[in-house]
């Protein structure tokens, strides 16, 4: 399997007036930049076969933008899991994809960097923090259980400028 990690595109920040914390949208420039971000993802990315996200707004929108940048699309799959961090539900879901599939999922810090932590069997998510709208992709040849491979972690700025290549 290989799974790509994507953190939330720019959001409204925390503590904003009129916005509850679960509520916070990205803001319009956070939308412009993931949506040139996403171009260089499907650059560099197979089409997913699964895009899970949470159902925060911030996230679910960075998966709907993520969604349509690669060719033929892919509908968002809702798992409340990548909402508060849950990695057994995380990994139940992961473990009933194929092996030989491409997964996404689209969540929040620090979650995100726990799940990258602990894939690689690294007790030091802290130094695995993703920057807003920046993805990881790991080879997990042997499933969730066996751990897996680093192939790249791309902030959002490099991702950017990989949507001008060609």
């Amino acid at each position: 399997m290989k799974l790509l990690i994507i953190r939330h595109a720019t959001a409204v920040e925390r503590g904003a007036p009129g916005f509850a914390d679960d509520d916070r949208p990205l803001t319009p420039e956070g939308e412009k930049r993931f949506r040139k971000a996403a171009k260089g993802l499907a650059r560099i990315t197979p089409r997913p076969d699964v895009l899970f996200t949470s159902p925060l707004p911030r996230a679910r929108r960075t998966a709907e933008i993520a969604a349509r940048a690669w060719a033929g699309g892919v509908e968002p799959v809702t798992l409340e899991a990548l909402a508060r961090g849950d990695m057994d539900g995380l990994a139940e879901a992961l473990g009933s994809r194929g092996g030989e599939e491409n997964v996404a999922i689209v969540g929040h810090e620090p979650h995100v960097s726990a799940v990258l932590a602990r894939l690689l069997g690294s007790a030091h998510e802290s130094r695995l923090s993703f920057r807003k709208g920046g993805a990881a992709l790991l080879d997990l040849p042997g499933g969730l259980g066996d751990g897996g491979q680093l192939v790249w972690f791309l902030p959002p700025k490099v991702l950017r400028a990989l949507a001008d290549q060609g």
